[in-house]
């Protein structure tokens, strides 16, 4: 299959889905060896005016910020500003407080450090003050010895890592991803943390999935679950949350404003070079996708395995995880990653809030390509 056809089978796909209502707008990118293959756009980005997704329309992706903020870490280390066994504290001496001054940079990219809650009274303009948010997980106490056990670190992720990035470099971590990722890749202005409120009008507007809701009660779950205190209840994914312009303009590092075409390039020169750019070298890259950490999820319940920063194997997959794949999904049913096997990167981006069901199907499109 060449590439124009898989472009045009992926276009084919994702109009299919677009006129069944399984999916009101998405986007779908493919890199092979550093080259884009495929750039689909379909559907409608915002119904109440009948804007049309572009192929540089962002969407709030939510936990797909993390590989972004996770591959500004690694820049890091390849400029040689720390390293993964530095301790965080010996970057930001206040994080040490409560027995934390051995919790490392490699734990806190491995979802091992053991502070993956904020408290729990946290407002939306709380979660947006990056000082008061690394204030207080600096002041967190640990859930367990840092290395010892995996919990999804879901908002504290990007704050931890973020800061790490921010006092490893001295500048904010927008200006750290703009001149040190998406400026050189020529996507500064598809791939945001912090978007600003003159361009959120570009944005693509997330909706719920009515289906999901029969499926899926969130006040009917009890508020004592594990996964509540690393993400209030009044602060889950949500499309409301993702849609506030206060929410897309805050750096939440462990979401992101992005277009498909736009991640899936940075993945792409995670991989190899993207003209004339490599983000990592070749043993870099190789260290950063290496398996970590894994176990039970002391939050979440389920099996996991990661590596610095990103998820290994695809995501949902059944028979267990791909350890050539990594990448992040995020909440709602998008997806960006790479294969180092096939050297291939690929991203689905998406408005309503659903199952990872539209990922699945354009993966094994993607994999069957050769």
């Amino acid at each position: 299959m060449s590439a124009a056809d898989l472009h045009q089978q992926l276009q084919d796909t994702a109009d299919e889905l677009v006129e069944s209502g399984a999916e009101r707008g998405l986007q779908i990118a493919v890199y092979r060896h550093g080259e884009p293959v495929a750039d689909v756009a379909a559907g409608i980005a915002d119904p109440a005016t009948g804007r049309e997704v572009r192929h540089d329309t962002p969407f709030y992706n939510f936990s797909i910020g993390k590989g972004a903020t996770a591959t500004l870490a690694h820049v890091c280390a390849e400029r040689g500003l720390l390293s993964y066994d530095t301790p965080v504290a010996d970057l930001w001496p206040e994080f040490a407080a409560h027995g934390k001054e051995r919790v490392t940079v490699r734990h806190a990219l491995s979802h091992s450090a053991g502070v993956p809650g904020i408290p729990a009274a946290t407002t939306h303009a709380e979660l947006c003050d990056w000082d008061a948010m690394c204030a207080a997980l600096a002041d967190a106490e640990p859930w367990w010895e840092p290395g010892t056990a995996v919990g999804y670190h879901a908002f504290t992720f990007g704050f931890l890592v973020g800061e790490i990035v921010r006092r490893a470099t001295g500048r904010d971590l927008s200006d750290v991803l703009r001149t040190e990722l998406t400026g050189p890749l020529g996507i500064a202005d598809e791939l945001y943390l912090g978007m600003p409120e003159s361009e959120q009008g570009r944005a693509a507007r997330l909706e719920e999935d009515p289906s999901r809701a029969e499926t899926f009660d969130l006040d009917a779950l009890p508020d004592d679950l594990p996964m509540f205190k690393a993400a209030p209840k009044h602060l889950f994914p949500s499309a409301a949350f993702g849609n506030r312009s206060d929410i897309l303009a805050a750096d939440l590092p462990a979401g992101a404003k992005t277009s498909a075409r736009a991640i899936a390039r940075m993945y792409a020169a995670v991989l190899g070079e993207v003209d004339g750019v490599r983000l990592l070298s070749p043993d870099r890259t190789r260290e950063a996708t290496a398996l970590a950490a894994s176990g039970t999820d002391r939050l979440m319940g389920n099996q996991s395995s990661w590596a610095l920063g990103y998820a290994l194997g695809l995501p949902d997959q059944g028979s267990g995880p791909d350890p050539h794949v990594f990448g992040m999904a995020g909440a709602g049913g998008s997806w960006a990653g790479a294969d180092r096997a096939s050297g291939t990167a690929w991203a689905v981006t998406k408005n309503v809030l659903g199952d990872l069901s539209t990922v699945a199907r354009v993966t094994e499109i993607v994999r069957g390509h050769r």
